[in-house]
C-alpha cells in the first residue's frame, strides 16, 4: 500500500524517493497532521527504547536539535535527517549506544518483525566501537579488492544480499534473537571472494593458496560457533546464524553477479543452479515469516 502523503511533509518528489522513511514517519505522527510534536517525539523514543521514562528536558533537547527551522515541530525532512545522523542516541545517551532510541529503531527486533525495514537497517547498528571497527576493517580489506576487479555495484548487491539473508536466516533458526551489526554483509564478501576464485580459477595466480586462506577462516569460525554453543553450552551474543546465512548468500549471489573472465559450459549450469537456490531459500524464509507467526515471539 502506498504511503500516505501530506501537504505538510515535503514536496511529492522528495517523498517518492524515500517511501520507507515516509512509512516510519507516519507511524509516529499519531494525529496525522504531517508533523511530529514534542509529545509525539517523547512517545516515539519511549516506544523504541528499553527505558520506561525519559526526562522532559532531554526530549526538549532532541526537539531543539532536530527542529532546524525552530517552528516547534519536526517535519518529514527534519525527521529523516535526525534518524540518519543518529542524533537521538548522541543527545540522550552521550554516545551511539545500542540501547539508544535510534539504534533500537534500526536493530532487528524479533518482537517487531512487522517493521520490515529492520531486516536491512540492523547493519547500521553496532555493539560498541570494537564491533564497528572490526566490521569496517574487514569490509575495507575484502571489499576494495573485489571492487577493483568487479565494480562497486556488483559488490554492493552481494553485500546487501548477505545482510538480508543474515536477518531472515536468524529469524528462522533463532526466532528470539536480536540482531545488530554488518556481519551478514561481511561474510557475504568473504564468500564472494570464494565465488570469484572458483569462477576464475584458471585466470588467477596462486588461486589454491587464496582459497585455502578463506577455507581456514571459515573452519575456524564455524568450529568456534559449534564449540561455544554445543560443547560449552554458552549463550553467545555473536549471531552465527547471520554469519552462515550471509556467507551462503554471498556465494550464491557472487556466482551470479561477479565478473567471470572466461565462461565455461559447466559454469552456466552452476549459474542457473545458484540463482534458483538463492531465490528458493529467500522465498522460503519470507514465507515462513509470514505464514507461521506462532513460531516467532509475539509482536509488541
Amino acid at each position: 500500500m502506498a504511503p500516505t502523503q501530506r501537504e505538510h511533509a515535503v514536496p511529492q518528489t522528495n517523498i517518492a524517493l524515500y517511501p520507507h522513511w515516509q512509512l516510519i514517519f507516519d507511524k509516529y505522527d499519531e494525529d496525522s497532521d504531517g508533523k511530529i510534536s514534542l509529545s509525539e517525539l517523547k512517545q516515539m523514543i519511549l516506544s523504541e527504547s528499553f527505558t520506561k521514562d525519559i526526562p522532559e528536558h532531554t526530549v526538549r533537547q532532541i526537539m531543539k536539535r532536530a527542529d532546524e527551522d525552530a517552528n516547534g515541530y519536526i517535519d518529514y525532512l527534519e525527521f529523516m535527517k535526525m534518524v540518519i545522523a543518529f542524533l537521538w542516541d548522541v543527545i540522550a545517551e552521550g554516545t551511539s549506544s545500542v540501547n539508544g532510541p535510534a539504534a533500537t529503531l534500526f536493530v532487528y527486533n524479533p518482537f517487531k518483525r512487522y517493521e520490515a525495514w529492520r531486516y536491512s537497517t540492523y547493519m547500521f547498528v553496532h555493539v560498541g566501537v570494537f564491533h564497528l571497527v572490526v566490521n569496517l576493517v574487514v569490509q575495507i580489506l575484502l571489499g576494495i579488492p573485489l571492487e577493483m576487479v568487479h565494480g562497486w555495484w556488483r559488490v554492493l548487491l552481494v553485500y546487501l544480499a548477505g545482510v538480508m539473508a543474515g536477518s531472515l536466516g536468524t529469524s528462522v533458526s533463532d526466532p528470539g534473537v536480536y540482531l545488530a551489526g554488518a556481519s551478514g554483509g561481511v561474510y557475504a564478501l568473504i564468500a564472494a571472494h570464494i565465488a570469484s576464485i572458483c569462477l576464475n580459477w584458471a585466470e588467477m595466480t596462486f588461486a589454491i593458496y587464496q582459497l585455502l586462506i578463506f577455507f581456514v577462516l571459515i573452519v575456524v569460525d564455524v568450529g568456534t560457533a559449534v564449540y561455544t554453543r554445543y560443547v560449552l553450552l554458552e549463550e553467545s551474543q555473536i549471531g552465527y546464524a547471520a554469519h552462515l546465512a550471509g556467507a551462503v548468500a554471498g556465494l550464491l549471489v557472487g556466482i551470479n553477479v561477479l565478473r567471470n573472465l572466461e565462461i565455461k559450459s559447466w559454469e552456466r549450469k552452476v549459474w542457473w543452479a545458484s540463482i534458483i537456490l538463492y531465490t528458493a531459500l529467500m522465498l522460503a524464509a519470507i514465507i515462513w515469516n509470514a505464514a507461521f507467526p506462532s513460531y516467532f515471539p509475539p509482536s509488541k
